[in-house]
């Protein structure tokens, strides 16, 4: 089989903390409205490096750097709130 350019992934845990469970779509909501604006600046990002891959054929690192930071975040927050894991993710692009 062919390897992915991106891969993710998750390990099994045989327990979750009950507690945070109950709570945890009220944890996520700041994570939720961080990345929403954050989605909204990263569909600019895309779009303003499609005309720079038009036109010089080379994606800027910036914006490379910015939108797979921006995919991070999101899918350790949808990890966490999917019950995949019980480790709070962080307000961060890493």
């Amino acid at each position: 089989m062919k390897e992915y350019p991106v891969t993710v992934g998750v390990e099994y845990t045989e327990r979750l903390s009950r507690l945070t469970t109950f709570f945890r779509i009220f944890m996520v909501i700041p994570h939720s409205i961080c990345l929403y604006f954050l989605g909204i600046a990263a569909g600019v990002v895309v779009f303003i490096s499609w005309w720079a891959i038009l036109f010089t054929g080379r994606y800027p690192r910036w914006a490379f750097d910015f939108v797979s930071g921006y995919l991070r975040w999101s899918t350790r927050v949808m990890g966490y709130n999917g019950l995949l894991t019980d480790k709070y993710p962080p307000f961060s692009f890493d």
